[in-house]
Formats: structure tokens, C-alpha cells, sequence
């Protein structure tokens, strides 16, 4: 099985504020981040991690091996695509964006929404948080999969084609400004 997530921030205290998230203190967060990510996730799936995975000091985890503290708690393979705070903590992932092609779908994954692909029709986001779920620019989608939009934990493949195709026929998609945040 395929699962998409991003944007976790584990151990980052002011993200709770930045993005009103519903948790009392970072502990809780995390501990319900990663609770929801194994729920779902099984040893054996892969999840697409499209940037943000941590903050770069935590009072959970040891100095430097951040990364290391929160990616042993979780279940699944994981392949990371760097984000905008990756390049401070102790993750370290050469990847920029990738093209995964499954379910006769080619999607193109990256951590912001102005780095898009517009040869796919299909990219899949993080960086925007809670601002919002899918957008349009010329003939590409957006889609955000960061666990802001979907009860804090990782979206399946059939799960994200099954909710564009639904937003398509029920919302009118609307046309994305890029640098939105």
C-alpha cells in the first residue's frame, strides 16, 4: 500500500499556534501523530513523505539524531522528499520531487506547490498546511496531503484519487496562486 503525508513537524512547539492545531502541548502532538500514522501504516507499506518531517530540536529526542527518534516510532518504508525546514534538522534526503506512477495515475510529488510539474496532471503537496485542500493551475491539480487536511495522519493512494475525482464532480476547484502559503 501506498500512503502520502507532510508536514508533520514533529517536536515543533509553535506549529500547534501557527496552524491552530488542536493539541495542548508538542508531547501531545506527536504522541497522536504518531499513534494515527500507525494505525494506518503497515511494516510492509510505503509512505511518501513530502517534506517537513521534524524541527530541529525536540525535548523528546536526542541532539542531532532527531530524524532518527521520531522515524523509529513509525511504521512503513519511508521515502522523503525534502521540505523548506529539512535542511536544519538531521534528516537528510537528496530528493527534491519525485514521479510515482500507480493506478494507471503518474503523479508528481514535491514538498512546495510553486515547484509543481505542470507535465503531470497530478501533483501531489505539502507546505500549505491548513490553508487548503486541492487547487488548479492550468491543467495540473494540486493536492495537498499534509496532515493538516486529513485528521493529522497519511492518505492513501485510493484515498487521494478517489477524493479528487469527488471534488471534481462536487466543487468548483479554485485556480492556484502560487507563493499562497
Amino acid at each position: 500500500m501506498y500512503w502520502f503525508t507532510a508536514d508533520t513537524h514533529f517536536g515543533h512547539a509553535n506549529i500547534i499556534k501557527y496552524c491552530n492545531r488542536p493539541f495542548k502541548t508538542v508531547q501531545e502532538m506527536d504522541l497522536i501523530l504518531i499513534r494515527r500514522w500507525n494505525e494506518r501504516v503497515k511494516s510492509t507499506d510505503t509512505v511518501y513523505f513530502l517534506g517537513d518531517f521534524c524541527f530541529k530540536r525536540s525535548t523528546e529526542a536526542p541532539e542531532g539524531k532527531v530524524a532518527d527518534y521520531y522515524q523509529q516510532q513509525l511504521h512503513g518504508n519511508i521515502i522523503f522528499i525534502k521540505g523548506n525546514h529539512d535542511s536544519h534538522n538531521s534528516l537528510k534526503t537528496p530528493i527534491q520531487g519525485l514521479l510515482l506512477e500507480t493506478n494507471n495515475q503518474r503523479l508528481y510529488c514535491v514538498h512546495r506547490p510553486e515547484h509543481a510539474n505542470l507535465n503531470y496532471p497530478i501533483n501531489l503537496v505539502g507546505h500549505v498546511h491548513e490553508k487548503w485542500l486541492i487547487r488548479t493551475y492550468q491543467n495540473t491539480i494540486l493536492f495537498n496531503v499534509g496532515v493538516d487536511q486529513h485528521k493529522f495522519m497519511p492518505i492513501s493512494i485510493n484515498e487521494v484519487l478517489g477524493r479528487i475525482q469527488k471534488l471534481k464532480h462536487t466543487t468548483r476547484l479554485e485556480e492556484f496562486r502560487p507563493f499562497l502559503g
